[in-house]
């Protein structure tokens, strides 16, 4: 039996979703708010981290979605999202290692000076210092105060731009090789990436890679499987949806402010 914890927004329970339904898996869904509830005694047992996604297989909690990724394949290899060289291998696993070490922190602080900003700045003082008090990750929690304070002119926009674009360069040389990130055939390394690049789309950051056109060719390609649209937005409600409609700027000015000369 599988159970996965999870939120319709993260990015991280976007790529195992993604790997769920690639594989044809059956699971069942244990929805959290993250307004508090990843603190709960019952939860922490599962997830000391307090972060989504959390895999529950046969009784037994799996934590970290690269792992998470890595422990499915393993688990039930057919349909293969590992291609069969341990060459090829060690590329899918150094596009996880890029978006655990780099990429998804990117991914949060411009969530976060966007997206999110309006919402903790709307919450009482005191609450939004508790939420972001009881974070395990004090690191992560110093990131999200800066830019709900500062949005994206953050000291760590800067540097969040350029870890995103990175991903972008390499996923750009990838799709200039073949039609997907490692090969042929989809792979994890697919299912890791696609949530980040919908992020910018929804983010409304798209021009992030207008200059990097297999970029955008892998992109057009990915997003359209069935596995990606239910994975990412099949699981969204107008809730979550209203997060990236109403945001009430345009994030692109500033951050290619920050790229230039890169997209001039």
């Amino acid at each position: 039996m599988l159970e996965l914890y999870h939120t319709a927004n993260s990015v991280c329970a976007q790529k195992v979703r993604i790997q769920l339904e690639e594989k044809g898996l059956a699971w069942s869904g244990r929805l959290l708010t993250l307004r508090g509830d990843q603190f709960e005694p019952a939860y922490l047992k599962l997830n000391p981290n307090a972060v989504v996604p959390t895999l529950v297989h046969d009784g037994v909690p799996v934590i970290e979605s690269s792992v998470i990724l890595y422990y499915l394949e393993e688990c039930f290899p057919v349909p293969s999202m590992m291609p069969p060289s341990p060459q090829a291998r060690v590329k899918v696993r150094l596009f996880n290692k890029l978006i655990d070490e780099s990429v998804h922190n990117a991914c949060t602080v411009l969530t976060f000076a966007t997206a999110l900003r309006s919402r903790f700045q709307n919450m009482n003082p005191a609450d939004r210092e508790a939420y972001l008090s009881n974070a395990p990750s004090q690191q992560r929690s110093a990131y999200k105060r800066d830019v709900i304070d500062h949005g994206l002119e953050s000291r760590f926009v800067a540097d969040a731009i350029a870890q995103y674009d990175k991903l972008l360069e390499w996923v750009d040389l990838a799709a200039s090789q073949s039609d997907h990130l490692v090969g042929s055939d989809f792979s994890i390394a697919d299912a890791a990436v696609i949530p980040y690049l919908m992020r910018l789309d929804l983010l409304k950051l798209s021009n992030m890679w207008r200059r990097r056109p297999y970029v955008k060719t892998w992109y057009d390609r990915v997003r359209l499987r069935r596995s990606v649209e239910s994975g990412i937005l099949g699981c969204m409600t107008e809730t979550d949806m209203a997060l990236f409609k109403n945001m009430e700027s345009d994030p692109w000015p500033s951050v290619a402010a920050v790229m230039s000369p890169k997209v001039e």
